[in-house]
């Protein structure tokens, strides 16, 4: 084990001397917990624990994406990660791609593979691994070449007084998978969640949405819904939620958030509470709420509408915004919050903290804001989310054709990526929250994907969620697509214990229903179910 730190501005490991602060190492059967008490002030900048890890080809890895819409699955050791610093500089600048993800702060190469807080191997070197740290991520790191397996610490940025101390590991090891995902189960144990049936704008209209739109499609919602919610598109400006559009919303949302509520459902709204796109209001007239850098600059985090940067999560009076922001809807009659780019929360680095803490802060600090609502967690930390959001994405946008090849950063929207995340992030439903696999399509117009792709859709989505969500306006569906929402349901509400398989392109997938256990074999690669 090597830790790093600096003292007044000198960096020091472990490996070396220790006379700058005190390691405490506890092993506890497969469980390890290694805290340092600081001797003198220090900041942290790493932390890499290695084991010899024998890497077979045959055998499978599972490494789950840094936040919700990175692709996540097992994989071969031959497979590749996309590095979204491959871009050119010029792209890099505009499109800022590397920010979705983790490429401004781990380097990716060829040689390796990793993922975050839960890593398994399945085969002649079958393991399984977690953390149990709510203040640092555990980074998983693959060596093929090496046959090394690094389990890495994000501590960078945590300062400490002397006499401080800090918990730089806890997390158990086994050397066996079924032991380790028994452990797993034992320490993160499952709790009821309601499932939900949903309408969300977004995946039809996109931000052309008007009122004229949603009254039509709320009207054509049956008592089989109970839940409406509006996305993206409402307000006039990304970070000016307080502003609506009166181009679309004439009268404001008051009469649609009544009529939701009049036909029974919960109502539902979208905000990105943590960032602000250049052409709000907001940005230009209230910089002293945004993160800066060392340089003084507002740190931007992606080019998403006008592009769009990240709030000071620990500015008082940027938190007092975003309250009255939230309140607002609260006491218009929202009951469901889908909050959306929540990893821009820890994006910017914050001295003394590590980016896990930043994130965990700030998510609790939503908790606490909407108190008894529903929370809907979308391009958020997996782990932070555990036991603070009801609902969690758990891969990225479903995109209107099975892949956007064009682009190759690791959280570009695909709905080749989001089915695949809703199988392997599985592990997570029910016991940090209640998964949510993004929308299922079953319409003709404005979409790509093939029938045996939306039915392959709506089938995943039913085993293995726990919401369950569309934008299609239902009334036009002729009787097969009511036939197959109606056997997607079935499935949705009573089938039991999926479970899955991966071999080669194929994931083999099985469940019981009416007392049948039912496999069938989906084909990852192009998106239909083949057997």
């Amino acid at each position: 084990m090597k830790i790093e730190y600096s003292v007044n501005g000198i960096t020091k490991n472990t490996d070396k001397t220790c006379e700058d602060l005190e390691l405490s190492v506890l092993e506890n059967q497969n469980r390890v917990t290694v805290k340092v008490t600081a001797k003198t002030d220090l900041e942290l900048i790493s932390a890499i624990n290695s084991y010899p890890f024998k890497v077979n080809k045959k055998d499978l890895y599972f490494f789950n994406g840094y936040q919700s819409w990175t692709d996540t699955k097992e994989c071969y050791p031959k497979e590749k990660e996309k590095d979204a610093n491959d871009y050119s500089e010029e792209i890099l600048t505009k499109f800022a791609f590397e920010k979705y993800g983790d490429a401004t702060f781990y380097k990716y190469g060829k040689d390796r593979l990793h993922g975050y807080d839960v890593f398994w191997s399945k085969g002649d070197n079958d393991s399984f691994a977690f953390n149990l740290n709510e203040k640092a991520y555990l980074i998983a790191e693959l060596l093929k070449k090496e046959d090394k397996l690094n389990l890495i610490s994000d501590v960078k940025g945590k300062t400490l007084k002397a006499g401080e101390s800090f918990t730089v590991y806890d997390y158990c090891f086994f050397n066996n998978y079924t032991e380790g995902a028994k452990a797993f189960e034992k320490a993160f144990p499952k709790r009821p969640i309601k499932k939900l049936l949903g309408y969300t704008s977004w995946y039809n209209y996109y931000q052309s949405i008007n009122a004229e739109i949603m009254s039509r499609d709320l009207d054509a919602l049956d008592k089989r819904f109970n839940l409406f919610q509006i996305d993206d598109g409402y307000q006039t400006f990304v970070g000016d939620w307080l502003d609506v559009n009166k181009e679309k919303f004439p009268e404001g949302l008051e009469g649609l958030t009544k009529k939701i509520l009049d036909k029974g459902f919960t109502a539902g709204i979208w905000l990105a509470p943590f960032i602000a796109e250049e052409k709000s209001k907001l940005f230009r007239e209230h910089k002293e709420l945004f993160k800066k850098d060392e340089n003084g600059e507002i740190y931007k985090c992606g080019c998403n509408w006008s592009n769009f940067y990240a709030l000071d999560v620990y500015n008082p009076e940027t938190r007092a915004y975003i309250k009255k922001c939230l309140t607002h809807y609260v006491e218009m009659g929202y009951d469901f919050f889908k909050l959306d780019f929540l990893y821009c929360a820890h994006l910017p680095e914050y001295k003394g903290k590590t980016r896990c803490e930043v994130a965990s802060d700030s998510y609790k600090f939503l908790r606490e804001v909407l108190g008894d609502k529903l929370i809907l967690g979308c391009g958020a930390m997996i782990y932070n989310s555990a036991n603070v959001f009801d609902y969690m994405r758990i891969g990225p946008d479903v995109s209107l054709r099975f892949d956007l090849k064009e682009f190759s950063n690791r959280e570009k929207v695909s709905t080749k990526v989001t089915l695949q995340n809703t199988v392997y992030r599985s592990f997570a439903d029910g016991r940090f929250f209640g998964n949510d696999p993004d929308v299922f399509l079953l319409r003709d117009d404005n979409i790509l994907l093939s029938r045996k792709q939306k039915q392959a859709m709506i089938t995943i989505d039913a085993l293995f969620g726990t919401l369950m969500m569309t934008s299609d306006n239902i009334k036009d569906y002729d009787e097969d697509k009511k036939e197959t929402l109606q056997k997607a349901l079935k499935l949705f509400y009573e089938a039991k214990d999926p479970e899955f398989s991966r071999k080669g392109r194929h994931i083999f997938v099985t469940y019981s229903l009416d007392g049948v256990k039912y496999t069938f074999r989906y084909n990852a690669k192009r998106g239909v179910i083949d057997g």
